[in-house]
């Protein structure tokens, strides 16, 4: 059986109900004249969702883009290398844009959002969640360029 990661599921969950809500808006204003008054809003809050922790799916599969140019010219024996760095440079960044998300998110908690009136708090947590994510998944790959390196260079010892 195939594994379900939350992530996946909150992602797909969250673009399958902007698609959802856009398509019944159109057909609502189309057919009825009438649109749906916070569709707007609902639809950007889900796709918000989708986004922020959509990008932490996609790099915990690896399906971010990068560029390869210089990991490509590198002898095998230091792609290594340049992979944990890049590691380490993400699960920095990220550690600082969760601190910042969390600020961000306390700030906007007496905020509410224009149409529906909810706390932007609802809103914002999703960069809590993806940058959050994305920070572990950095240290799991850490991890992973260790255990890779120091395994080949036992190797290279025997």
């Amino acid at each position: 059986m195939k594994k379900i990661y939350i992530d996946d599921l909150i992602s797909c969950t969250f673009l399958s109900f902007t698609i959802i809500i856009v398509i019944l808006n159109v057909g609502m204003r189309y057919f009825f004249n009438s649109p749906i008054k916070s569709a707007e809003e609902i639809a950007t809050i889900c796709f918000i969702w989708s986004v922020f922790v959509g990008g932490a799916s996609c790099y915990r599969k690896k399906m971010h883009m990068g560029i390869d140019i210089l990991t490509q010219t590198l002898p095998k024996k230091f792609k290594n290398y340049v992979e944990l760095l890049i590691n380490i440079i993400v699960m920095l960044m990220n550690g600082a844009f969760f601190c910042l998300s969390l600020k961000f998110t306390i700030i906007s908690r007496v905020k509410p959002t224009a149409v529906l009136g909810i706390s932007s708090m609802y809103v914002n947590s999703s960069l809590i969640i993806g940058f959050g994510l994305i920070f572990i998944y950095s240290i799991l790959e850490i991890l992973k360029n260790i255990k890779t390196i120091l395994g080949k260079k036992g190797d290279e010892n025997v």
